[in-house]
């Protein structure tokens, strides 16, 4: 599996350490991995501070990135640094910037720059530098760019999306007979096929093990996979302006039924919530939801296993996206040779992301996903799809990943889908919970969405 690339290998302590971490980031970053390989000499003629919060496996594939860019370019001395993910990330992000102490670049989840205050705490990109180094708007899918876009200025430059992917077990569902002629699970088109799939499957595996790992009880999972298959009913969230709340209690109310389903009819054990999940697939299960950054963790297991979009068993595909993207946050005096190099830095590693899909994500740089090399790579090729039918979270200051709106929606997915709410009661809590962040403030800047909406 993922042949075709050079990554850095997984020993067993490797592996066990991945299966531990598969917590609600995945390798997105855990904790500081300090900098990377040391900037060149002091004789370089531009110094470029990068920011970033990728450790695990995403740490070592960046560093290898970033060693590449610094030996085409002896000019820039590039200064990593990486910095512990979550709230702890963003806090320090933001007083840097609202200090004027801001490094030259930085790294975000596209979600969370609504929120983060363009214009004030991020610099917008200067398109036409891009242009420069090999990076157009044409070069990326539409809808991801234009999540990038606020007030008609680019904010965020992608560097990949990531994707709730469903992992399954070849040599089970070969046994069961679920496996195509090409190798590949069989399609499924609605929630009474998979249930299908999911009766067959269970009838090939080995006992103990349950048939679909799904992170029952995290509230971040359950609210990404929420977000896929409430997006494939078309569901929508706000109206244009962020005013009123467009929330369809009839379509979440069978999403959570869905959800729960899987439950009430024992194809997953919530005893086996979270990371164990992954170990039971590791160990025979034939289905897991896991975002694309297990794939090296199911790698250095040595299984034979493929992984899709999430199934698209409300008919139309659509599957939870996030996207990691490249920023500026805001220095007052930004420009000159540094900026350049910024944007420099960023548009290489875009362009350069073969070594970045070793980790599991799509890259952002289209053209790299029609050479031969990504072609090669499996599971990726098979579940590269997902960039033409992301589902991601509506665009407004509180949500992005694991951010407010996860925080307060998340639970209320998980009481339904563990048995302790009503999924009809659950639906109309989630709408007026949506209703009050629409009133709530935006700490960054004072502003609803609504008069963000207004002022963009």
């Amino acid at each position: 599996m993922g042949q075709g690339m050079e990554r850095p290998g997984l020993d067993r302590r490797h592996f066990l350490a991945g299966l531990s971490g598969l917590t609600v980031a995945g390798s997105l970053g855990f904790a500081a991995l300090g900098t990377g390989a040391d900037a060149l000499a002091s004789g370089a003629d531009t110094r470029v501070r990068y920011w970033n919060l990728f450790s695990g496996g995403d740490g070592y594939n960046m560093i290898a990135m970033l060693d590449a860019f610094r030996r085409a370019n002896p000019g820039i001395d590039v200064k990593d640094s990486t910095l512990q993910w979550g709230s702890p990330f963003y806090t320090k992000l933001a007083m840097a910037a609202a200090g004027n102490r801001a490094p030259d670049l930085g790294v975000m989840h596209l979600g969370r720059v609504t929120g983060f205050s363009p214009g004030r705490l991020l610099d917008p990109w200067d398109t036409g530098l891009l242009a420069k180094y090999g990076v157009r708007e044409a070069d990326f899918n539409p809808e991801l760019w234009k999540r990038a876009v606020v007030g008609g200025e680019l904010y965020a430059l992608p560097l990949d999306i990531h994707v709730q992917l469903c992992f399954y077990r070849k040599d089970v569902l070969e046994k069961a007979g679920l496996l195509g002629a090409d190798g590949r699970m069989v399609p499924v088109t609605s929630a009474d096929e998979w249930f299908g799939v999911l009766k067959e499957a269970r009838g090939a595996t080995k006992k103990g093990l349950q048939t679909l790992g799904m992170w029952s009880s995290d509230q971040n999972f359950q609210w990404w996979f929420f977000v896929a298959f409430y997006t494939q009913l078309g569901g929508t969230w706000f109206d244009d302006d962020a005013a009123e709340v467009t929330f369809d209690t009839d379509k979440a109310t069978r999403v959570l039924e869905f959800l729960r389903r899987h439950l009430t009819e024992g194809y997953v054990d919530p005893g086996f919530a979270g990371g164990a999940g992954a170990e039971q697939f590791v160990n025979g299960g034939p289905f897991v939801w896991e975002g694309n950054w297990s794939v090296p963790v199911f790698d250095g297991a040595e299984i034979e296993y493929g992984a899709t979009p999430l199934p698209p068993v409300f008919g139309k595909q659509a599957t939870h996206a996030e996207s990691h993207a490249f920023v500026l946050p805001h220095q007052s005096g930004r420009g000159g040779d540094t900026n350049e190099g910024a944007h420099r830095l960023a548009a290489h590693i875009v362009r350069h992301a073969r070594q970045w899909a070793a980790g599991g994500h799509i890259p952002a740089y289209t053209p790299t996903l029609s050479t031969a090399a990504y072609k090669e790579l499996e599971p990726q090729s098979e579940y590269v799809s997902a960039m033409d039918h992301q589902a991601t979270e509506p665009k407004v200051w509180f949500a992005g990943s694991t951010g407010i709106l996860a925080q307060r929606v998340g639970p209320i997915v998980v009481s339904s889908t563990l048995g302790s709410a009503r999924p009809d009661a659950a639906a109309r809590s989630m709408r007026s919970t949506l209703a009050g962040l629409l009133t709530t403030k935006n700490p960054m800047d004072g502003r609803t969405a609504a008069q963000k909406g207004a002022a963009a």
